[in-house]
């Protein structure tokens, strides 16, 4: 692919960054909060010790809950003829692309105590206060399961591919029931999938920070703790709350990735699908659970977009506005104050999308040449932002670039506009590399040997023949990277400043003063900038 001196010679400045951008700032954290871990563990009724406990066991439910609803889910849409199974399977994916925010956003105005549904059973069973509060530890677990069960439905599916359908055959033809032959045939051939989401879902419910946010109410939680504890400006015991949540997330990442098994399904025939026809009693009760599930995908989605016509001055305690407007959206274009937060959004998200997709590249094309001594450490380093959740990278940077340093030029970085787009770019580093890794894992070798041959540098080389066979890959990475920037909210809401302010930190900002129309309007735009996004960046990679 390149020559070994140009690859070491590549190795060198990529290494230096990793090390600089990555690496450094989690050791000064750690260096930090690793003499106040006694602190930490100051005694079991402690909030930090409940914070741990109430993120290690909600992350256990949730794990629990997302692979019932996920796996069973993938496994009825290839088992069984079940009605409208192409829009369910569309539909079912719809949560991977909603920014947190904005789903957390839509299970309040429907699901909160002065949200719709609330309201609508209290109108008609005439009830003087509304039945239920969306609140608390089950109001963060639902919210959880409706996030991540779709990892479970994604890896259960791409699983059930590549299953050999002859063994249901054989199962059916022994006597075994249905429920027997999903047990003991199917649920031990997707055991490495469901290992693998499980967790990957682990990890991402350690490092979630919104739900609890705006949910929990007094319940602390590992990553509001860290936040909460800087805006009080105790860094020190922030840092040891970061690094109790980096250990936990980082042993998940291990596991993660040196799971045995990974491959054990690709052995199999994949034959046919055999789908099972339903009728009668069945029917209608399959019919019914598409219909829950269908409304659980996508209600909350529609009364987002739905309240952002509201006049929210006309939403008191009716179930519904009693006045709707498309002034909450003209204000976005009109006034340049509301549109502030999208111009920064959209330059930050190009901003850092274009430095990790050089920077991916040139890491994955490190980690994927041969004879580059040390590239383990490299790929290790790369894929490290995956396992610290957004507080704690945004702790880092306090931490590291709250006073001038040779890696920000003498700077300080903290408190102004360079600030978010580092962030993002520090998180989404792993999302290009492992793309781009993934798609070098595929090319031969021998058409950058036979380019050599015909006289070619290593430059022409990589542009003609290397870069054509990767873009598919480095597209699909670009994509998650700036969808993923544009909705980022964890890091934005511990390192903003008023003028850089993105439209993730502007939502709270209007839910906070009632403005819930506008709220709604701008998670709108950001779902319309996350599917243009998608749509533009397919058309790219198709070219390729």
């Amino acid at each position: 692919m390149l020559t070994r001196r140009a690859a070491l010679l590549l190795a060198v400045p990529v290494a230096l960054v990793l090390l600089g951008y990555v690496l450094w700032p989690a050791l000064q954290t750690f260096i930090l909060g690793i003499g106040h871990l006694g602190e930490f563990f100051g005694g079991w009724r402690s909030a930090n010790v409940r914070a741990l406990v109430n993120s290690v066991g909600i992350s256990l439910a949730t794990v629990a809950g997302a692979s019932v609803v996920g796996t069973g889910l993938a496994w009825g849409l290839w088992r069984y003829g079940i009605p409208l199974r192409r829009a369910l399977q569309a539909a079912a994916a719809l949560p991977l692309a909603l920014p947190p925010l904005v789903g957390v956003l839509a299970f309040l105005f429907l699901y909160g105590e002065t949200g719709i549904l609330p309201r609508a059973i209290r109108d008609l069973f005439g009830l003087a206060e509304v039945p239920f509060a969306f609140s608390g530890m089950w109001a963060v677990w639902l919210v959880h399961v409706y996030a991540f069960y779709v990892y479970f439905f994604l890896f259960a599916t791409a699983a059930l591919r590549d299953l050999d359908a002859s063994l249901l055959e054989a199962s059916a033809d022994l006597g075994a029931s249905g429920w027997r032959a999903f047990r003991r045939v199917v649920l031990p051939l997707l055991q490495p999938a469901l290992v693998g989401a499980s967790l990957l879902v682990f990890m991402l419910s350690m490092a979630s920070f919104t739900a609890p946010l705006l949910f929990a109410g007094t319940e602390p939680f590992l990553t509001v703790q860290i936040y909460n504890l800087k805006l009080n400006g105790d860094l020190a015991l922030s840092a040891a709350v970061s690094t109790v949540l980096t250990a936990i997330c980082l042993l998940f990442l291990f596991l993660l990735e040196a799971r045995p098994g990974r491959n054990l399904l690709g052995a199999s025939k994949g034959t046919a699908r055999p789908v099972q026809p339903l009728g009668g009693p069945a029917a209608w009760i399959a019919s019914v659970g598409v219909g829950v599930v269908l409304l659980f995908v996508v209600l909350p989605i529609l009364t987002v977009g739905l309240i952002s016509f509201a006049d929210a001055s006309s939403w008191t305690v009716e179930i519904l506005p009693q006045r709707w407007t498309l002034a909450n959206y003209a204000s976005l274009f009109a006034d340049p104050k509301f549109f502030d937060p999208i111009a920064n959004s959209l330059q930050m998200a190009t901003l850092a999308t274009a430095v990790n997709v050089v920077f991916g590249v040139a890491v994955a094309v490190v980690v994927a040449q041969r004879g580059v001594p040390g590239r383990w450490v490299i790929r290790t380093l790369a894929i490290l932002p995956f396992a610290i959740p957004g507080t704690v990278i945004a702790l880092n940077l306090i931490v590291t670039f709250s006073q001038p340093s040779p890696l920000s030029a003498r700077q300080v970085l903290v408190g102004s506009f360079w600030i978010l787009p580092l962030a993002y770019f520090i998180r989404h580093i792993p999302l290009v590399v492992r793309a781009t890794t993934a798609a070098l894992e595929g090319f031969d070798e021998r058409l950058t040997e036979a380019s050599a041959d015909l006289g070619a540098s290593t430059w022409t080389t990589f542009r003609r023949v290397v870069w054509p066979a990767i873009l598919p890959g480095v597209a699909a990475g670009t994509l998650l990277t700036f969808v993923a920037a544009l909705g980022e909210f964890v890091s934005s809401i511990m390192l903003y400043i008023f003028g850089n302010r993105p439209i993730s930190v502007e939502i709270l900002a209007q839910l906070r003063l009632y403005e819930f129309g506008a709220a709604a309007a701008y998670s709108v735009l950001l779902m319309v900038l996350v599917g243009l996004s998608t749509v533009v960046l397919r058309l790219v990679s198709s070219r390729g």
